[in-house]
């Protein structure tokens, strides 16, 4: 499978390091060389410095016929429109994006783009570790 990420933080680096492991082809785009430190020096995948709505990027990157496509830049609108961009105009099966805003993350599923939003997960997560904690006992 070709996966390509956008975004070389630790969410972006992350995945493409598995998927490399798990076999698969992949591409990272970023648009700060130093980013792509987190890959190590033996990462055997592209390194795309660019912008990732450049669609001269995207094509170095082999969206053209790529199995998916994950945004993971620290930014909702940059990830959203690389994803639409993946899936419209390229016609990417399968592209996720990262989303803060869960009203946004929200907006944007509903329009067909997959979305992952870390603020409603960590929210949950929070939540589930407060509730866990014993209660005060009785009469103390």
């Amino acid at each position: 499978m070709h996966v390509i990420i956008a975004g070389c933080g630790r969410v972006g680096s992350g995945m493409a390091m598995d998927l490399v492991h798990e076999g698969h082809d992949v591409a990272v785009i970023d648009e700060d060389p130093r980013s792509f430190t987190l890959l190590g020096e033996g990462f055997p995948g592209q390194r795309i410095l660019g912008h990732a709505i450049d669609w001269s990027i995207l094509r170095s990157a082999g969206i053209e016929g790529t199995d998916a496509f994950a945004a993971a830049t620290d930014g909702d609108n940059t990830n959203v429109v690389c994803a639409l961009i993946a899936v419209r105009a390229f016609e990417v099966p399968c592209a996720v994006a990262r989303v803060y805003d869960p009203r946004r993350a929200e907006v944007f599923a509903r329009m067909g783009i997959r979305t992952v939003c870390p603020t409603d997960e960590t929210t949950a997560m929070m939540l589930e570790a407060v509730r866990a904690c014993p209660l005060p006992s009785e009469g103390a």
